[in-house]
């Protein structure tokens, strides 16, 4: 695979049990592109992006993500069944085995790091197996000069094998995958599955350890932009929530899509150095810029092509979770560094599939907490095996597979940078309006950023009984008139047209977030405790 070009480019892997030098190190995009489609991995797009299947996984596999229990995280993890533990004996062992696989493979290693604050960096190593899953490291994460090459020692290390399986009876996993964190010897240990998406949330798990316990500083899962008086809004959101599409606006430069963090000096900094879009119904018309991103250099996962290489984003045989990975500088408006400041405005997104969250409200800090903690988001039918009607969903923190610590901790945290910095925080609701599921329509992209802009310049104003309605059931304060939104728009109630059938669900719903918020109780304060809906049903 090595020609003259790359003579220079040479790593030994001794170090990690690995003897022969049978190793591709650095390799650029176009190169690791061309090698995919040599070695039949992948194909070219028409837009000249590398489209590739990821094989049996194609989602992240949470039952089967583990920490290594040790002296550094005995005391410290929230232990549980998304943060499930791992006998360090078992780790050496297992990492033994994939390291005598992988021994016997041509590999791709790359040197990257992460956090684009230098006083937060943090160097990585990643060693795959396969060269499109080296190429997605190069997408997203940072890349050094090389300069900066010639003198990198990685502090973290992935190492991922795919075609690796392991025996569960006897490498104490679940199944033949895993991913697993190993803080002390800070190794991500990866295997059984090619869903790139395990080697970036890996090193992000890594950082929200890492971020809060030693430096102070709060790591979120968000993705946030600038606006032009240099004002920094941060967007959360699960998976299908808009957190990527609402963030990527053509009159606000993009910081990231999907992790930062937010430093005691009031400063937010990127993780990554690229984006990991979902791609499901992806049109030019109303994502241009995440459209116009997919080119050579992009990574297209699981989507199916036609003969000539075109994409149809509608199909969705394959998965639901079409990705696609690119270099932040495939999207022209982006801040350099990836770096803001002046946090003035937080949004959480949720698709309410019940339809009867109101399409924006403004939280009092007790709400924010509350909503953080909770992160509420709904499952539609067809989305998962068993879904039939829509399914309320709850993720702590916006994103609990990837904290490992109790989310009561990032919570505080936020609250408190939340009152220094004096931020409004909105509540979006990105999912159905007129009822629920399968009976509304999902809120026009329009009016939901109509809305976020009129948040973001000012135009909601501040809380007034005469411009604000405080919800009957939840509680939070809904706009009554929004530029470019129609007003029965941002009445839930009034969508419906019928307001039994609407409390019924709504109270159904806010039932949900009670039962959910009982395992927090016994950590939060009666003020975060009154945050959520007082209300119950009958």
């Amino acid at each position: 695979m090595k020609d003259s070009a790359q003579v220079s480019k040479t790593i030994s892997l001794k170090s990690y049990g690995i003897q022969h030098d049978n190793i591709n190190y650095q390799l650029s995009p176009d190169e690791l592109h061309d090698v995919t489609l040599e070695k039949g991995m992948g194909k070219e797009a028409s837009s000249g992006a590398l489209a590739v299947d990821t094989g049996e996984f194609t989602g992240r596999s949470p039952l089967d993500r583990f920490i290594v229990k040790d002296s550094v995280t005995e005391d410290k993890v929230w232990w549980g069944n998304i943060n499930i533990p791992f006998d360090s004996d078992k780790f050496d062992k297992l990492y033994d085995k994939v390291i005598n696989y992988l021994d016997t493979k041509e590999l791709y290693v790359r040197d990257s790091y992460a956090c684009a604050d230098a006083d937060y960096q943090m160097n990585i190593r990643v060693i795959n197996e396969y060269p499109w899953s080296n190429m997605f490291a190069y997408n997203m994460f940072l890349r050094p000069t090389d300069e900066e090459l010639e003198n990198f020692t990685p502090e973290w290390t992935v190492v991922n094998a795919p075609g690796f399986k392991a025996d569960a009876t006897v490498d104490g996993t679940r199944q033949h995958n895993f991913a697993i964190l190993n803080f002390t010897k800070k190794i991500a240990l990866i295997g059984g599955t090619g869903y790139t998406g395990e080697i970036k949330k890996g090193i992000f798990s890594a950082l929200n350890f890492i971020l809060p316990v030693y430096k102070n500083t709060l790591p979120m899962h968000c993705s946030a932009n600038v606006g032009h008086d240099g004002d920094t809004a941060i967007f959360f959101g699960l998976s299908g929530t808009g957190k990527t599409t609402l963030s990527t606006d053509p009159n606000r430069k993009l910081i990231g899509d999907d992790e930062h963090g937010w430093t005691p000096d009031n400063t937010v900094f990127n993780f990554e150095g690229g984006c990991y879009a979902k791609v499901i119904d992806l049109c030019k018309e109303n994502e241009p810029e995440i459209y116009g991103a997919i080119k050579k250099g992009a990574i297209l996962e699981n989507v199916i092509m036609d003969g000539n290489g075109v994409v149809d984003f509608s199909n969705t045989s394959i998965t639901q979770n079409t990705r696609v990975s690119y270099p932040i500088d495939h999207i022209e408006n982006i801040q350099v560094p990836s770096i803001g400041k002046n946090v003035k405005n937080i949004f959480f997104l949720t698709a309410d599939a019940f339809g009867v969250l109101p399409p924006i409200s403004k939280l009092t800090p007790a709400q924010a907490a509350y909503h953080f903690i909770s992160g509420y988001t709904a499952k539609v039918a067809g989305t998962e095996a068993g879904v039939v009607e829509p399914q309320p969903s709850f993720s702590a923190c916006f994103g609990a597979p990837f904290m490992p610590l109790h989310p009561t901790k990032y919570a505080e945290m936020l609250s408190k940078k939340m009152i220094e910095s004096g931020v409004d925080v909105w509540l979006v609701n990105t999912g159905w309006t007129g009822g629920p599921y399968g009976v509304g329509t999902r809120m026009k992209l329009k009016y939901t950023r109509a809305m976020i802009s009129a948040a973001l310049s000012g135009e909601l104003g501040l809380y007034s009984y005469d411009k604000y309605h405080i919800h009957s059931v939840f509680g939070v304060a809904q706009p009554r008139e929004c530029p470019g939104v129609p007003k029965e728009v941002l009445s839930p109630r009034t969508t419906w047209n019928n307001d039994e059938a609407y409390y019924t669900t709504a109270f159904k719903l806010t039932n949900a977030f009670r039962e959910n918020f009982k395992k927090f109780e016994a950590f939060a304060s009666e003020e975060i405790r009154r945050g959520g809906p007082q209300r119950y049903a009958f």
